[in-house]
């Protein structure tokens, strides 16, 4: 099952394990039981602190336990995690084998002293770049809680369960046969919603941090550049970030940032985070920015009721998914509604899915979900596409797919549990159509996260954030960078030397004017 390269690469990482661990998979005749088998007997060879042990037959077949020997650890993967799995695989293994982690020691007590039954499940894909974060946070969780059980499920592999309990974007988590969550999260963010306090003890202690030279806000490339540079001229600088990371989380494949011939959005993110935390910044993640006050102190209030001060702020808030907004797009988001294709596609394996939008983004996710679903109808509303000729030419080669173009999508159909179509209007003639499918993919560029700002920071008639070639925004202190600005092309290098040339702006800003904060409290 494991090539050599894998199997020399997984048994140094088992030489960390201290603890003995016991494998029990439950399987049956199938091809599938066959490749599990034949992967966890790979993975026995490998460390002689591993056992295993075979059933036949269980709950979900087939899956395999990772506990101790007469342990209290319940954690499962039903289906075989490869892909982007096989990292939660190796981290299972060693945390399970007594292997540290490397979450907050104030995260783990909070872990370790919640109080219940929490009986969780998530489906996942293997070709989703999210899905490892939540499986990953839930495993460790259950690794140390006792009262902590997880379950991963391969959607694709347990297609009858995804149908039954109606799952149409993953990761998708179930807590005690509900719905608890959907989309990327980590254990801090996970606690949060378990911990009822934990939102108002963080906002207490953002409160009573003293003022900052530097506040960025953002943790995408731009603000990780932006806190990299401002931290390394000594000054005091902080991040609030609602998800440190940003939109590189949801960047599949990237080829084009320089000097690293390819990468994946999240091991990026979790380099840049690894990057800023060699420095003394104050990383203050899960935190959303809702109102900037300006004046010679710079006031960013969040969305917990805290608020923080700052002599300079970098804004580096990103940009999300912008939406068609037509009726029945909210009400079916994740019923059938999704905006990344190599996460939940595998979920419509077989059905009849649309892509809305014509650019790169939408021909690439059209010839991407033509290898896995029935159909693809691509709806553009200019009246040619905008993609590179070269993806055109891959998508037209397809058979499953239809191009509609000079279309205006103006409704999604549901049955009130799920999407069952879409109706769109031939711009030329007005005319309305209506398409049956199950799934609707919507990849019509991106909005940039300003509402916040309106009426503070002048913004372009597109909500981006006007600045000049240093950065400056409208408000004396305040600078901008990345995604957010009017700075054209949205790329992550591009995004990385603005928060660069945005903190390097802010420490010119500093020196020539009154002294910062970093001097006057050491000569307090």
């Amino acid at each position: 099952m494991l090539d050599a390269d894998l199997k020399t690469q997984l048994k140094a990482y088992l030489e960390r394990v201290t603890q003995p661990i016991e494998i029990v998979a439950a399987l049956d005749d199938s091809e599938k039981s066959r490749e599990m088998q034949g992967l966890l007997q790979d993975i026995v060879t490998l460390s002689d602190k591993i056992t295993l042990v075979e059933h036949r037959g269980g709950e979900r077949t087939p899956s395999f336990a990772i506990n101790r020997p007469g342990g209290d650890i319940s954690l499962r993967f039903a289906g075989i995690p490869m892909g982007h799995e096989f990292t939660s695989l190796v981290l299972a293994l060693l945390q399970v084998g007594g292997h540290p982690s490397k979450l907050a020691q104030d995260v783990i007590e909070q872990v370790r002293n919640l109080d219940g039954e929490y009986r969780f499940e998530t489906y996942f894909s293997l070709s989703c770049q999210n899905c490892p974060d939540v499986v990953q946070a839930l495993n460790l969780m259950a690794v140390l809680n006792p009262k902590i059980q997880h379950v991963a499920i391969d959607g694709a592999l347990f297609q009858d369960e995804v149908d039954r309990r109606q799952v149409m974007s993953v990761p998708t988590v179930f807590l005690n046969g509900e719905t608890f969550a959907q989309g990327r999260m980590g254990v801090e963010e996970i606690v949060a919603k378990l911990d009822t306090g934990a939102v108002e003890r963080e906002a207490r202690k953002i409160a009573a941090k003293p003022a900052f030279d530097v506040l960025v806000v953002g943790g995408g490339p731009a603000g990780a550049a932006a806190a990299i540079y401002a931290a390394r001229k000594g000054i005091i600088t902080g991040v609030a970030a609602e998800r440190f990371g940003g939109q590189v989380l949801d960047t599949m494949g990237i080829e084009n940032f320089i000097s690293v011939q390819e990468t994946e959005g999240p091991k990026l993110a979790a380099q840049l985070e690894q990057h800023v935390r060699q420095y003394e910044v104050d990383i203050m993640n899960l935190q959303r920015a809702e109102q900037l006050v300006p004046g010679e102190l710079v006031e960013v209030r969040l969305a917990s009721g805290a608020s923080l001060k700052s002599r300079t702020v970098i804004l580096s808030t990103g940009a999300r998914w912008r939406q068609m907004n037509v009726p029945g797009e909210n009400e079916y988001r994740n019923k059938g509604v999704a905006y990344c294709p190599h996460c939940d596609g595998p979920l419509f394996k077989g059905k009849r899915v649309a892509v809305i939008g014509g650019g790169n983004s939408g021909v690439e996710a059209a010839i991407d979900l033509a290898g896995i679903v029935s159909h693809v109808t691509l709806i553009e509303f200019d009246s040619q596409l905008r993609a590179d000729e070269v993806l055109q030419r891959k998508l037209r080669s397809l058979p499953n797919v239809t191009v509609i173009v000079s279309a205006q999508t103006t409704e999604v159909l549901g049955d009130g549990q799920k999407v069952t179509g879409l109706v769109y209007k031939d711009r030329p003639s007005g005319d309305a159509h209506t398409v049956s499918l199950e799934g609707i993919f919507v990849q019509i560029g991106l909005l940039p996260n300003t509402e916040w700002l309106k009426g503070v920071v002048d913004l372009s008639p597109r909500g981006e954030i006007i600045v000049d070639d240093r950065g400056q925004t409208s408000v004396p202190g305040v600078y901008a960078a990345g995604d957010c600005t009017t700075v054209p092309y949205k790329q992550i290098v591009i995004a990385m030397g603005e928060g660069s040339k945005a903190a390097l702006s802010a420490f010119d800003y500093l020196i020539r004017s009154s002294a910062p904060v970093t001097d006057q409290a050491k000569a307090a």
